[in-house]
């Protein structure tokens, strides 16, 4: 890895949940709000950019690539990881590695466990989560990645980088949320509780409990709302680390 692609000192940083592969009210928003390729919007998991692993995917990527904004994709567990899903490389953005396709710069998915400077800002991204339609995906030969959650070599660079940082951090962005945060009253009706693989939420709660920090954003549940001081997102909008004057 030798290639960097530097973020504009005047870039604005904007977040969203989960698209899904449907990016029209993020055509919208860039329309409404005059962003630039210089501008980032932060999709928090299942972009679904990397999802059909064919021919599809590849015609989202042309059409995002004419988006007057970039990209920055946590990953969820409705889609691959990028070295699964095509010819991406390891790149320099904003101090930390993102996964990027040379012939789609303005797309970028992060990397779990690095950190990123947001104007000064230190921002982890640490993505993933189970899919509670697993099986039923699975029978229907839909797209269901077995990769979904970070496994123990992914967990282990998160707990390092944390440990570097004296467990100090500005802002974490990830898919799924620590146990004590679900939003419960958002769980599919009829779904038996007992039958969902929760270790990665036990596992960010355990980060949780051990982190300072400021700001903790997450998609994956469909909802808009706040749970203990994390900010759940859907299809609401803001933008983090404003450039102070």
């Amino acid at each position: 890895m030798d290639k960097k692609i530097n973020g504009g000192k005047n870039m604005h940083f904007y977040i969203t949940g989960d698209t899904h592969g449907n990016f029209n009210r993020i055509e919208e928003f860039c329309s409404e709000n005059d962003t630039t390729k210089e501008d980032v919007m932060i999709i928090l998991g299942d972009a679904g950019i990397n999802y059909w692993l064919d021919n599809t995917d590849r015609q989202l990527k042309n059409d995002l690539s004419s988006l007057d904004i970039t990209l920055f994709c946590i990953h969820g567990n409705h889609e691959a990881r990028p070295w699964e899903a095509g010819d991406y490389e390891e790149v320099m953005w904003n101090d930390g590695l993102v996964y990027m396709e040379e012939a789609y710069p303005n797309i970028l998915f992060a990397k779990d466990g690095e950190i990123y400077n947001f104007h000064g800002k230190k921002v982890m991204a640490i993505g993933g989560a189970y899919s509670v339609d697993k099986y039923y995906r699975i029978s229907h030969k839909m797209p269901w990645f077995d990769t979904e959650q970070p496994d123990d070599r992914i967990m282990n660079y998160v707990e390092q980088q944390l440990e570097k940082e004296g467990w100090s951090i500005d802002i974490i962005l990830s898919h799924t949320v620590p146990i004590e945060a679900e939003p419960t009253w958002a769980f599919i009706p009829g779904l038996n509780q007992r039958t969902v693989d929760k270790s990665t939420e036990k596992w960010l709660q355990e980060i949780y409990d051990n982190l300072e920090i400021s700001e903790w954003y997450a998609g994956h549940y469909h909802v808009d709302s706040e749970e203990n001081g994390i900010r759940i997102m859907f299809e609401d909008y803001d933008e983090i680390c404003e450039k102070l004057n």
